[in-house]
């Protein structure tokens, strides 16, 4: 082997090692299931009270998720309404929206 072909194969070891510490790493980024997540709260060395504060802050923002969800879900499930009701009224979708529009 020459000299270039161990640098070359000793950086791409370096680099294969780098990306596995860094997919073991205790970053919230790359958590993907509970215990991940779990071991990067860990991690974090928190008081009992900052916990709480932190399960507060996310319990909130999981609501407010959900309510988008249904909501985006409402969005789709009238669209499709709308897209079936054009179909039985020979219509285009933009016709049937201008028309319930303008039927205050």
């Amino acid at each position: 082997m020459t000299n270039s072909e161990i640098d070359l194969q000793s950086a791409i070891a370096a680099l294969d090692e780098y990306g596995h510490d860094k997919k073991l790493s205790n970053d919230l980024e790359h958590a993907r299931n509970q215990q991940q997540m779990t071991r990067y709260l860990k991690s974090l060395d928190y008081s009992l009270r900052r916990m709480k504060t932190l399960q507060e802050a996310v319990n909130a923002l999981v609501a407010e998720m959900e309510v988008d969800q249904v909501k985006q879900e409402q969005v789709q499930t009238f669209k499709s309404k709308v897209i079936n009701l054009s179909k039985e009224l020979n219509m285009s979708y933009d016709e049937v929206v201008t028309l319930m529009a303008s039927a205050k």
